[in-house]
């Protein structure tokens, strides 16, 4: 059974950074790509990065590109998506995903705000 376990949220500033983790289990994490999402209220969820099962290359939404990065380590099952520069408009609830899978994890809230 596929579990996804997000963390890493919470309120910041505009500018400031946050790094997500998410801890996956129930599959062999290293043999699939590995994606970040986000849902604003009253929004559709986006795909937000998309990393490959071996790490690179990787993907990224056009409101994002050069201000996230996403990271994986296979030894510890774990996706990273480190935020800088944050912006009023990346609040949202952050899930990550196993590619291809109808998988869901709790997510993580990401507010900023002044």
């Amino acid at each position: 059974q596929v579990q996804l376990v997000e963390s890493g949220g919470g309120l910041v500033q505009p500018g400031e950074s946050l790094r997500l983790s998410c801890v996956a289990s129930g599959f062999l994490f290293s043999a699939y790509a590995m994606r970040w999402y986000r849902q604003a209220p009253g929004k559709e969820r986006e795909l937000v990065a998309h990393i490959t099962l071996t790490g690179s290359p990787t993907n990224y939404a056009s409101a994002v590109k050069g201000r996230f990065t996403i990271a994986r380590d296979n030894a510890k099952n774990t996706v990273y998506l480190q935020m800088n520069s944050l912006k009023p408009e990346d609040t949202a609830v952050y899930y990550c995903n196993v590619a291809g899978r109808d998988s869901w994890g709790q997510g993580t809230q990401v507010t900023v705000s002044s």
